[in-house]
């Protein structure tokens, strides 16, 4: 019987201890988690700043100029001289026609202006003698009237035979269908041996001048309201007239790098559409913009003053889709705020409600925090600016815009773009 109470006092005894050295390792579990340092963030500081209010709307690219080859002369087609899609000069050969039948009317017109010629030269001679005789009354005043009469009649017919000549001239020298603007010529419409007129319906060829190239777009008429009602309250700066930036985003999302300007906006409303048509020009040195090529154009039509704008990464999403920022409190622990972002421009969003200027916004470093949580802030610096991979304006084209980074699950259901 004491043998059996020594055993149950010792398993009493090794509970005791094992249960002693549990409460002692979760003592110093938690310990080490209470002295777990801050995360790392990166963060800036909002402010307010002069941003440019920009509209994108969709465009088409559109030829400055456009000439159709058409021939002036009817004809059969003996020979092409152009290479198709290449560039050609104003005045330069594209087609040659039969010359044949020109050239003999041409010759019959010189005939014809020799016969006029000659038949002057005789009504003068005539002319002449009545006036010497007429004097002496050897001739009659009728027949002297007459004489000169024919001289006048010969002259005319002179004059017309030489247009005659110049006409069959002109014909001749149309049976080369020459360019009449300078552009790049796209394929040909007929080959050698067709019979084409001057009242064809096909042109031979057409010519594009594709610098400069005009990029039409439209802007719907609500959207051009609330800009001007914006403007007259103050709360967007006129740009300077005929001075707005305009810039060119293709359809793969790279922007054009020549800056083009605005030529003309409409004066009237499209009644099937309600949008106003807009105008802007250009340039094309390397021939990289095509007639049709859909585009986006961005115009600056004002100055948003006192704007706060927040790198696109920083801008969280929640589950509903409802923009978030996390913001750094006075005791370098974290919030989550909901925010209002109205427009992106490049690499930044404009956020119209919940921030203030001086707000420390967490722009990098989000994989290890959440709401309340403390951490220890550094400046964030755009690598992109800093590498100098991207010039300005043109940096942030791809990193925060439309689906320009993959996202990732932050706490509380708000996803990354970091």
């Amino acid at each position: 019987m004491q043998d059996f109470l020594r055993s149950r006092l010792a398993l009493a005894s090794l509970m005791v201890l094992v249960l002693a050295g549990c409460r002692e390792e979760e003592d110093a579990a938690q310990g080490g988690q209470a002295q777990r340092p801050p995360s790392q963030v990166a963060i800036i500081t909002t402010k307010g700043e002069a941003v440019p209010f920009q509209s994108e709307l969709p465009g088409r690219v559109a030829a400055t100029r456009i000439a159709e080859v058409r021939p002036r002369v009817g004809g059969i087609v003996l020979e092409r001289v152009f290479e198709q899609g290449a560039n050609v000069e104003a005045g330069d050969p594209l087609f040659r026609i039969d010359p044949a039948t020109y050239q003999v009317a041409l010759e019959s017109a010189k005939a014809g202006l020799a016969r006029a010629e000659a038949t002057q030269l005789q009504a003068q001679q005539d002319a002449d003698r009545a006036s010497a005789l007429v004097g002496s009354n050897a001739v009659s005043r009728s027949a002297y009237d007459n004489a000169v009469a024919s001289l006048a009649q010969a002259k005319a017919d002179v004059a017309l035979a030489q247009a005659e000549v110049r006409q069959a001239q002109l014909n001749l020298d149309y049976t080369t269908v020459t360019a009449p603007i300078s552009g790049r010529i796209g394929r040909a419409q007929v080959t050698e041996g067709a019979l084409v007129s001057a009242n064809n319906t096909e042109a031979l060829a057409t010519i594009q001048q594709l610098d400069p190239v005009y990029a039409d777009f439209q802007q719907p008429v609500s959207q051009l309201i609330k800009l001007q009602e914006a403007l007259r309250n103050g709360e967007l700066q006129q740009v300077e007239p005929n001075a707005a930036r305009v810039m060119l985003v293709r359809d793969d999302g790279s922007v054009y790098k020549h800056p083009g300007k605005l030529l003309f906006s409409e004066t009237t409303v499209d009644p099937t559409s309600g949008q106003v048509l807009l105008r802007c020009e250009f340039p094309n040195p390397d021939l990289t913009l095509l007639p049709g090529m859909y585009v986006r154009v961005r115009i600056e039509q004002g100055i948003q003053g006192n704007a706060i704008a927040v790198p696109n990464q920083a801008i969280q999403r929640d589950a509903s889709g409802r923009s978030l920022v996390y913001v750094v409190g006075n005791d370098d622990t974290l919030s989550l705020r909901p925010v209002i972002a109205s427009r992106v421009i490049n690499d930044r969003t404009v956020i119209d409600q919940g921030l203030e200027p001086g707000e420390r916004v967490v722009v990098d470093g989000f994989q290890k925090i959440g709401p309340g949580a403390p951490v220890q802030t550094t400046d964030w610096h755009n690598p992109l600016e800093q590498d100098g991979s991207a010039p300005a304006g043109e940096a942030g084209e791809g990193a925060g815009g439309e689906g320009g980074q993959a996202t990732q699950t932050a706490p509380d259901g708000a996803t990354s773009s970091d």
